[in-house]
């Protein structure tokens, strides 16, 4: 079993930037890859980033890519999403989630998940 727990979310003007983290408990966090998903209101939960179990192996979405980025500390535990150059359309709740058996841009490749931290960018 793994339990994760995000936060770091919050209200940001356009432009600004937010760290969200997810702490992990227990299996080894070491040995799984995780990802970060999000889901704005009255859409379907859409893939942002994963990254393999070293950290030597990310993953982006189009719409993120060059403004987020995914880091882990295998010895806290945690896994940082870094959103910088925020836009209202990243406005959404932002997921965790561990452990992807096949694809990891595929919300059903997951078993674990957080509850999730409200990101809101104002314009």
């Amino acid at each position: 079993q793994v339990q994760l727990v995000e936060s770091g979310g919050g209200l940001v003007q356009t432009g600004g930037s937010l760290r969200l983290s997810c702490a992990a408990s227990g299996r080894t966090f070491s040995s799984y890859a995780v990802g970060w998903f999000r889901q704005a209101p009255g859409k379907e939960r859409e893939f942002v980033s994963a990254l393999s179990w070293s950290g030597g192996t990310t993953d982006y979405a189009d719409s993120v890519r060059g403004r987020f980025t995914i880091s882990r500390d295998n010895a806290k535990n945690t896994v940082y999403l870094q959103m910088n150059s925020l836009k209202p359309e990243d406005t959404a709740v932002y997921y965790c989630a561990a452990e992807p058996r096949g694809d990891w841009s595929q919300r059903r490749s997951y078993n674990y998940w957080g509850q999730g931290t409200q990101v809101t960018v104002s314009s």
